[in-house]
């Protein structure tokens, strides 16, 4: 079969434009989630009230309650009003209301509006009131004291990591102000002395950026400090935060988390609405007589009446998985890094897929033990002739020349490749031609 001139040269050319054109893209790499849990508290984190031992309260709470030792809801109290039917599916046993000890209920009604109940005790006078649940005796249903082993140990491991870079606490004059830029998560440490001291606290931080805030001291007395308000901002103006407004829709408050490693107590101002979650393993935490914490809390024991109820925002922040905080490069800072081996395939940049939320380390971070114990930080450095490992809050950048990241590396095998193709078709040109002058 004879071939054109014409033909062979179109062959030619697309052969040459599918070779430049077929430099291929950037792969796009999950990023490593790794140390990352949106759900990190567990079962604890299912209640909104979560004690390991004695709550004295009343008259409401909107999540779910989990009573270690003896609950006394004599002046009244409601449980589990405003749980989704998915909540309830996901709590041990569908109990709301879970009390491990005594119930004592005086001459008002325990109510559980959804789920079951489940105490472990006496019920003393007045039985729980049902709307669509069980009620069962059950001293077994949550294991407090090893639920709380865990609480302390994410108390303990959150509040050794380290200030995230560029946040920044302000104190002006009775006005604290805390504000951060990173979009995936926020850490900020204060003590308690410097909190007491405002009356109003103001946050801001990217709206869906999880928050901590660590705070040291044994003891944190807020209605002494007279604060009125809790003001906070996802990136637009300050609102007051309450029942029926939050900044960013409530995007804020719903992975803000209040950490306190050290207290044994915490007053709450009746004054104020407290946003966000309250993590402090260790303490008694008095809500006053008025104004809601709009969050859940852990702590040791609990009391609170009138308007100091606990209203049904659970903590959606991404913290790190068992309690530790994320790892860090195993070569120390102050240590040059050791060349990598021959042959040894750098790491490549990675992607986070739209639509995923991924936390990145936190530089600086002590690396997780295998224990429930904050680590020290301390790592080992590489062995000789070993690559560094990189860091997982930064992709370890490519080699000089290498333009890995945006796919460009490709092109000198395809040039090559084109080079050659280009050198068949002029012989199939010439190959042509001579056919023709022959016939």
């Amino acid at each position: 079969m004879r071939i054109s001139a014409t033909a062979a040269a179109a062959a030619l050319g697309g052969a040459l434009v599918l070779g430049l054109t077929a430099v291929p893209a950037a792969v796009a790499t999950p990023a490593d989630t790794a140390g990352c849990a949106t759900d990190a508290f567990g079962v604890a984190g299912k209640y909104g009230e979560f004690v390991l031992g004695d709550n004295v309260h009343s008259p409401d709470a909107e999540g779910a309650v989990a009573v270690g030792g003896d609950a006394d809801f004599s002046g009244g109290f409601s449980v589990a009003n405003e749980l989704t039917a998915g909540q309830v599916a996901d709590l041990p046993g569908r109990a709301s209301l879970v009390v491990r000890g005594d119930l004592v209920s005086g001459s008002t009604s325990t109510v559980v509006m959804k789920g079951n109940a489940a105490v472990g005790g006496e019920v003393d006078s007045a039985p729980v009131s049902l709307h669509n649940g069980s009620f069962s005796r059950n001293d077994d249903l949550i294991d407090f004291e090893a639920e709380f082993a865990k609480l302390r140990a994410h108390s303990s491991a959150l509040s050794a990591l380290p200030a995230t870079a560029g946040a920044t606490v302000t104190p002006d004059g009775a006005r604290l102000t805390l504000e951060g830029t990173d979009t995936a998560r926020n850490v900020f440490h204060v003590s308690a002395a410097q909190l007491e001291q405002a009356r109003d606290i103001y946050i801001k931080v990217p709206a869906g950026s999880t928050t901590v805030v660590n705070v040291s001291g044994s003891a944190y007395d807020m209605a002494g400090a007279g604060t009125t308000g809790f003001l906070l901002s996802g990136g637009q103006d300050f609102v007051l935060d309450d029942k029926l407004q939050s900044a960013a829709g409530g995007a804020v408050r719903a992975k803000l988390l209040w950490n306190f490693p050290d207290a044994t107590k915490i007053t709450k101002s009746s004054k104020a609405a407290w946003p966000g979650s309250i993590l402090a393993p260790g303490a008694h935490l008095d809500l006053g007589t008025a104004a809601p914490v709009n969050g859940s809390v852990w702590v040791a024991s609990l009391r609170g009446s009138g308007g100091a109820e606990t209203h049904h925002y659970p903590f959606t922040g991404c913290l790190p998985e068992t309690g530790t905080p994320p790892s860090e490069p195993t070569a120390p800072a102050t240590t040059e890094p050791a060349p990598s081996s021959p042959g040894t395939t750098p790491p490549t940049d990675t992607v986070t897929p739209t639509g995923e939320a991924s936390e990145p380390a936190v530089p600086g971070s002590p690396a997780p033990s295998d224990s429930t114990a904050p680590s020290t930080g301390a790592s080992e450095p590489p062995a000789p002739g070993a690559s560094p490992a990189p860091s997982q809050s930064t992709p370890a950048a490519a080699p000089d020349g290498d333009l890995a990241s945006t796919g460009s590396s490709g092109t000198v095998p395809l040039v090559i490749g084109t080079a050659v193709v280009l050198a068949a078709g002029t012989g199939l040109v010439v190959a042509a031609r001579r056919r023709s002058k022959q016939a």
